[in-house]
């Protein structure tokens, strides 16, 4: 053991550490040929015919231009039909303009007659009224709204509020609607103005100049309020014949009053109401009974 020669001791040689970018080596090919063989070859190919890639066949060339003929043709038929039809259309437009033009004076001229025909049914009635005598007919002549009446009452304005599309804070009389555009005056609420006003005492009642009878109807069409089916535009002024300063403070004090002025404090819908000395109100077109019979002396109609 002692005559043997020892041995150095084995060191290991440290391993040679990789190349930084040798994960980047399909990155690099990638880069490096971005085309692939199929590409390549489909260069070479357009290369090999020509740069510009027109056909060099005779064959080739003449359809090409005949498509470009029959492209042009048929754009040019297109242009020259369009200004031949241009007139046509024109004339077209030119009558039917003047045919709406003449329904449309059709239509005026029917109603102006039909104005007419109210205005003397409602003199027949008058006049009929007068030749009955009596104070009892002159009272249901003014109560039916057959006759024109005058005296002291109250001028009541309704107005959209001032930025209509405002929905209001929301916890009024409206807060279960669904209308999203609360501050506009409703045709339930010019009924609940007119009730109002007749439970506080009016004789009389017309808004925008339509007088209100007993078979008068306030309706909605869209955004427009109806009063015996002729839409009215805001402010709505509302007169009513009675004793001014009673018939005021009873309706502001009324259920209706109130509600009129939630609608104020809380949609911004405008209103004004003061008394007046003197108001006029129109008699109604017409007064027409459908269904109401008369009784005579003898007790059957």
């Amino acid at each position: 053991m002692c005559g043997m020669p020892q041995q150095p001791p084995v060191r290991s040689t440290p391993a040679r550490p990789a190349r930084p970018d040798a994960s980047m080596s399909l990155i690099t090919n990638v880069m490096d040929h971005s085309l692939d063989e199929g590409y390549a070859e489909a260069a070479a190919r357009r290369k090999a015919v020509g740069e510009s890639g027109l056909p060099k066949t005779l064959r080739a060339k003449l359809g090409l231009a005949v498509g470009l003929v029959c492209a042009a043709l048929v754009v040019t038929v297109g242009a020259a039909q369009a200004r031949v039809e241009a007139p046509v259309v024109a004339k077209e437009r030119e009558e039917l303009i003047d045919r709406i033009d003449q329904e449309t004076d059709a239509a005026d001229e029917l109603e102006d007659s039909v104005d007419t025909l109210r205005a003397d049914v409602g003199a027949r009635q008058r006049e009929a009224l007068r030749d009955s005598g009596g104070d009892r007919s002159a009272l249901v002549g003014m109560l039916s709204g057959a006759v024109a009446v005058h005296g002291p009452g109250v001028r009541l304005v309704v107005n959209d509020a001032k930025d209509a599309s405002g929905g209001g804070a929301g916890d009024g009389p409206r807060s279960t609607s669904g209308f999203s555009d609360t501050g506009r005056v409703r045709d339930r609420d010019m009924q609940r103005v007119v009730n109002g006003l007749w439970e506080s005492g009016a004789e009389a009642v017309s808004v925008n100049g339509q007088r209100l009878t007993a078979l008068s109807a306030i309706r909605a069409a869209g955004d427009a309020i109806l009063v015996d089916n002729k839409p009215l535009v805001p402010p709505y002024t509302v007169l009513a014949v009675g004793d001014g300063g009673e018939l005021s403070d009873r309706f502001q004090n009324s259920a209706d009053g109130l509600y009129l002025h939630a609608l104020q404090e809380n949609y911004g819908i405008r209103t004004a109401i003061s008394v007046e000395d003197d108001v006029r109100l129109p008699a109604a077109p017409s007064v027409i009974v459908r269904t109401a019979q008369p009784i005579t002396e003898k007790g059957t109609s």
